[in-house]
């Protein structure tokens, strides 16, 4: 498929700030500055970009626990995600959410969240105000492996297929729900779950972003079209443990390094379009550097910016219409 050059370095440069954020919050986090569980996306860029590259900024998007990388994908800030995760007042949900709370409203980001299959249900809700309005927009909710048993996401399936939603779902399935493997825990298919419930299905390599383009843009159009919802699966490996702390043990000897050698959607992406000669390889390298200096200058900032305060408390709990 032929994809502008414009969206290809975007989609390069937000894969490379995800790899980056994620990488240094591994380094920071050891030190004990940052508050909280973090859940490193690592990994799985192409996922999130390669979807997201086919939204606009009036869809929206729920996320999991490991929502960094949707975040960045659709747009969010990544000074304010970094003050957010140090708990500063200054990020993105003034400092009371962290990182498995990031939101976003003005970017169509719903938020991170903590609850597994909590996405599908409110990207339910948002795929009905936006068939109520006719804006023409879609909703999308990523979820893992894990999430893909709970009842909310079946449920939610289930709704969205009945009131024939604008909606997408997307399965990440890294093969892993926390340490349990997806094939020891969940029956059947993906495949046979989507049609169970009437929505066409697609499926991808995850370390492939023009496969995941590919696919997100079918499902997507679908959804778009008003011919209700639709589903990705998405097989992609995530590079570090469930949480960081994480031993793996659960994990064959010699399986992440094989992945971060054979199966790096950046490496991959590159190889490809300088191979092609559709993007210059010094074009790639000046993005490396800008983002470097801006993932730098986001963590000097996020520890130097001022925490909440006690009359903070109170502020922002109520919304009034």
């Amino acid at each position: 498929m032929q994809i502008a050059r414009e969206t290809l370095l975007r989609s390069y440069r937000a894969m490379r700030t995800i790899r980056m954020f994620e990488e240094r919050l591994h380094v920071e986090f050891a030190t004990g500055g940052i508050p909280g569980f973090v859940h490193l996306y690592c990994g799985e860029e192409a996922s999130g970009v390669g979807v997201c590259a086919n939204l606009t900024d009036s869809d929206t998007i729920a996320s999991t626990h490991r929502g960094h990388g949707h975040c960045i994908a659709k747009g969010v800030g990544v000074a304010g995600m970094m003050a957010e995760i140090y708990g500063r007042s200054t990020g993105v949900c003034r400092g009371k959410g962290g990182s498995m709370h990031i939101a976003d409203l003005t970017r169509g980001m719903l938020g991170a969240n903590g609850i597994v299959g909590g996405g599908p249900p409110l990207i339910c809700g948002a795929a009905l105000s936006h068939k109520t309005l006719r804006n023409g927009a879609v909703a999308v909710a990523f979820y893992g492996d894990g999430a893909s048993n709970e009842g909310s996401t079946l449920e939610s399936l289930n709704l969205a297929s009945v009131w024939k939603l604008p909606a997408v779902f997307v399965v990440e399935d890294n093969g892993y729900g926390e340490a349990t493997g997806a094939s020891y825990a969940c029956a059947g298919t993906q495949k046979a779950r989507a049609a169970a419930f009437g929505m066409p299905y697609a499926e991808c390599d995850g370390s492939d972003y023009f496969a995941v383009h590919q696919a997100a843009a079918e499902v997507i159009a679908h959804a778009r079209g008003g011919n209700g919802p639709a589903m990705l699966h998405v097989h992609l490996e995530r590079w570090y443990g469930h949480f960081e702390g994480d031993a793996m043990t659960y994990r064959a000897a010699g399986e992440v390094a094989e992945a971060r050698r054979d199966r790096d959607c950046l490496t991959l992406f590159r190889d490809r379009v300088t191979q092609a000669a559709v993007l210059e390889a010094s074009a790639l390298d000046g993005i490396d550097a800008a983002v470097a200096d801006e993932i730098e200058s986001a963590v000097l900032q996020a520890r130097a910016d001022p925490l909440p305060q006690p009359s903070d408390l109170l502020a922002d709990v109520y919304v009034r219409y």
